[in-house]
């Protein structure tokens, strides 16, 4: 059971104001469906995009760890991960030290796509931020973040060596 700490019992109710958790999970969807809708024409999703975008972060990735940065299943990533060396996003090649997993890095072709879907991400978070100002932003990711760390610290699960799951 969690508890509670620092926060007001009844003061949302009191206000009739909507719970941050449902705010944010409102702005995600509403990222998520832009995202989608502006990668249309160049051919990915947005949790593609999240993919590409942790190899360029985290090169030598595994399929199993992509999948688990990127937010889908295995067998989501693994379908993905298809498309990604059909289409020439990406190469694979064994580990050195594990020849079984296979490490996957972007190619200048996955460089390119993930320029283009960065230029459209630019543009929706840009409208997302307009009339915040550059102290407001910098609160914002901030206070995200460490959302993210609360959250992360109370479902941290050591992670499976790079073979399994």
């Amino acid at each position: 059971m969690l508890k509670s700490k620092g926060v007001e019992s009844g003061s949302r109710e009191s206000t009739g104001s909507p719970r941050i958790t449902y705010l944010i999970k409102s702005l995600e969807l509403a990222i998520r469906h832009d995202l989608d809708e502006a990668f249309q024409g160049i051919g990915l999703t947005a949790p593609q995009y999240a993919a590409l975008s942790a190899l360029r972060y985290h090169p030598g990735l595994s399929s199993a760890r992509l999948a688990r940065t990127s937010f889908v299943t295995a067998q989501s990533m693994h379908v993905m991960v298809a498309g990604f060396v059909k289409n020439d996003y990406i190469e694979r090649r064994p580990d050195p030290q594990n020849l079984r997993i296979l490490k996957n890095y972007l190619t200048d072709n996955g460089y390119r796509v993930l320029a283009l879907c960065d230029a459209a991400a630019d543009v929706i978070e840009t409208k997302m931020l307009e009339g915040m100002s550059f102290a407001q932003r910098e609160l914002l990711k901030e206070n995200v973040a460490k959302c993210v760390q609360n959250l992360r610290a109370l479902t941290e699960v050591p992670d499976t060596p790079e073979g399994e799951g």
